[in-house]
């Protein structure tokens, strides 16, 4: 359980994306998977494979990476609209909710693309933000890859980076609880996200989070740096 954020939230939904490419204004989603959080612990759950638009088909690279091949999402997945929907559910009746994920600028890009497909993008509305990995680069050196930090906080065995949604999903949840242990602080991580100056921001900037760079001295956490000129 994540106490210091179940004080301010009454829902946590860690999720999780697989998806054809890097750029979601063209690229799509094959994979979602979430989990839903509540004082009483978990509370729901989704893990779908989503058919891809007529014409399309799956990188070699995507295939291989995941495991997950045209013909299951072909005979196995369900149609954009039903995704949306099992998604929306999990935030269903929550006053207070919060959006978890592991490279969350990613991974809320792809979504907000998918649920905007079908007139859903006021779901993202309500929901504050917590982005993993932001928090991840505070406390550890590089690499940051998300089987980096299940080992470093000793998760291996318990959790599993498979590159399935639902898997790393769960990993996630997993190492925010790891992290929470370690140093009480990921309420200042809320709508904060770090990015490499080198790079920049990627996608779409999300207009209720504060975007920071993230240099390589982690002497002091990113909350306490000074803002910076808004993305």
């Amino acid at each position: 359980m994540i106490g210091s954020l179940m004080s301010r939230f009454d829902r946590i939904v860690v999720f999780d994306t697989e998806t054809t490419g890097i750029d979601p204004r063209r690229d799509e989603i094959i994979e979602l998977g979430a989990l839903c959080l509540t004082a009483e612990g978990e509370t729901a759950n989704m893990d779908v494979l989503i058919q891809l638009s007529p014409g399309r088909s799956l990188p070699p690279f995507i295939t291989g990476l995941t495991g997950i091949t045209d013909a299951q999402l072909r005979d196995e997945g369900v149609g954009k609209e039903a995704a949306v929907a099992d998604f929306c559910r999990l935030l269903d009746g929550a006053e207070r909710p919060l959006l978890v994920a592991y490279n969350a600028q990613f991974d809320l890009n792809f979504l907000y693309y998918l649920l905007r497909s079908q007139g859903r993008a006021d779901v993202l509305g309500p929901p504050h933000f917590l982005d993993a990995l932001t928090v991840y680069r505070d406390r550890r050196d590089y690499p940051h890859k998300l089987c980096d930090a299940i080992a470093a906080y000793d998760l291996d065995g318990r959790v599993v980076n498979s590159h399935r949604a639902v898997d790393d999903a769960r990993a996630a949840a997993c190492l925010l609880a790891a992290m929470e242990q370690e140093r009480d602080d990921l309420l200042s991580y809320v709508d904060l996200f770090g990015y490499l100056p080198r790079y920049g921001v990627s996608g779409r900037p999300i207009a209720s989070v504060t975007y920071r760079a993230r240099s390589y001295d982690r002497s002091v956490p990113l909350y306490e740096l000074p803002e910076t000129e808004k993305v």
